[in-house]
């Protein structure tokens, strides 16, 4: 994996994340206005721990002050894009983007040509936007999961 602290836009860099990000991930995640209403109960008392972060490749963008503005976590086999949240109110920043453009680079260098992503429905249409592709749709699972979800493909050396 590649040195800490990585990809730099406008004041945010990331970094991997460490045991000690785990609360603040947390609360990105349970506290994520994407989930409110029929999809809270999806990460109602959802954690990130730190095994969790220990055992994946998780990272982090920051900001100049050191606030978590969103993360996610790479799943190397089977290659898997297993969480990303951006903080509500860093949406529409490029923060998204930036996380992407680092997982890919993350991802060419442990040699994978692509990563499975199965995506929150109303975030489908960020991951096409960055140049995933849509393969499929995995069906719900109660009560884990109580509806169904875009299963995509984001490949590595492709970018929008």
């Amino acid at each position: 994996m590649r040195p800490s602290i990585t990809d730099r836009r406008d004041g945010v860099h990331i970094r991997r994340a460490v045991a000690r990000d785990a609360k603040r991930l947390t609360r990105l995640v349970t506290r994520s206005r994407a989930y409110e209403g029929p999809y809270a109960p999806m990460v109602a008392g959802y954690k990130v721990g730190p095994d969790y972060i220990e055992a994946h490749a998780v990272h982090v963008a920051v900001d100049e002050d050191g606030r978590v503005l969103g993360f996610y976590a790479l799943i190397l086999s089977p290659p898997e894009l297993d969480l990303m949240f951006v903080a509500d109110d860093a949406q529409g920043r490029g923060i998204g983007r930036l996380l992407i453009g680092h997982l890919r680079d993350e991802a060419r260098s442990a040699g994978l040509a692509a990563v499975r992503v199965v995506a929150h429905p109303p975030a489908e249409g960020f991951y096409r936007g960055v140049g995933a592709e849509r393969t499929g749709t995995v069906v719900a699972r109660p009560p884990a999961v109580m509806w169904d979800r875009p299963e995509l493909t984001l490949t590595v050396d492709a970018g929008p």
